[in-house]
């Protein structure tokens, strides 16, 4: 198990750079609990490997 001192944490406007999305979508993705996240204060962290592990799921074909 990774300990928490291991753990890199990213904000959203970080994860919305790194995603190519905006800072609205990663709310929204976080708020779902498709995107998991920790609450410092007012703002919103994300671990890197959240962060890494939602690029590499499958692009679900719609339609």
């Amino acid at each position: 198990m990774t300990e928490l001192s291991d753990v890199r944490f990213l904000t959203v406007a970080e994860v919305a750079g790194l995603m190519r999305v905006s800072k609205m979508t990663v709310y929204r993705m976080v708020h779902s609990g498709e995107l998991p996240a920790v609450r410092f204060g007012r703002s919103y962290r994300v671990p890197e490997s959240a962060v890494t592990a939602a690029l590499d799921r499958p692009i679900s074909d719609v339609g």
